[in-house]
């Protein structure tokens, strides 16, 4: 199921068989990638909101990141992530948080796929390249990488690693049976459902929609939206910060 929306309305893609992808940045094996949402449908500076596997052995290849900054939530599985040339091990739950100007690689040294989420958003002084207008958050692009646990911490601010609109990552947890409602003034969220099901009513939406794993909501700024767990919810919650003149209007 994917439903495509413009960005002032909620919506809920589910990845289906994600496309194999081989020799990426001239790296060895085969991944597989979906794309749950991105710059189309979008209206903070974001490339994308994916879905990425890579089978046993398989490398996404090291590069220098010039223009954007990436966070990577390890979801499944066991890697290495090359950071700036320094071996580092993740698991699930491990974040990787690499702002423009790192050197990074990842590799899967397990016997299982290695399964991660991943979002893409455009650094400020490219963003402000190509609109032609100034630096949207303010601030000057970091070159660093940091690598972090989201499940024991919970809650990380990006702060001091980005300076574009990915502000905030989160899991959020939702028993069975009870309803969480979420939203941002001023921002858009990405909530990626890692287990469980239940569905989500927005103020942007008639009827409720199915939720369920693997599946990415993404909600418009200025809206509520509740979920309610018929099974134990747990979800990674994105927030992508609007530009300042748009958060404002």
């Amino acid at each position: 199921m994917t439903n495509t929306a413009p960005a002032a309305t909620l919506t809920v893609t589910t990845a289906p068989d994600r496309a194999a992808l081989s020799h990426v940045h001239r790296a060895a094996g085969t991944t597989r990638w979906h794309s749950f949402t991105g710059r189309r449908q979008l209206r903070s500076a974001t490339e994308a909101v994916g879905r990425l596997s890579l089978a046993p052995g398989a490398a996404g290849g090291g590069h220098l990141q010039t223009r954007t900054e990436v966070a990577c939530l390890v979801l499944a599985g066991e890697g290495e992530f090359l950071v700036n040339g320094a071996p580092a091990p993740v698991r699930a739950g491990s974040l990787v948080l690499a702002g423009a100007g790192s050197a990074r690689e990842l590799r899967n040294t397990a016997d299982a796929d290695l399964d991660l989420l991943v979002v893409e958003t455009v650094s400020p002084p490219t963003h402000a390249t190509l609109s032609g207008s100034l630096p949207p958050y303010g601030g000057t692009a970091v070159s660093s990488i940091s690598v972090l646990d989201l499940f024991e911490a919970r809650s990380i601010d990006t702060t001091g690693t980005f300076t574009g609109p990915l502000r905030q990552i989160e899991i959020v947890d939702i028993p069975a049976g009870d309803i969480r409602t979420l939203g941002a003034p001023d921002a858009e969220l990405a909530c990626y459902v890692i287990s469980g099901g239940g569905t989500v009513t927005s103020s942007v939406t008639d009827a409720p929609l199915v939720v369920s794993a693997d599946t990415c909501v993404t909600t418009p700024a200025g809206s509520e939206n509740s979920f309610a767990a018929i099974k134990t919810l747990r979800l990674a919650v994105v927030t992508l910060r609007l530009p300042v003149h748009e958060a404002a209007q």
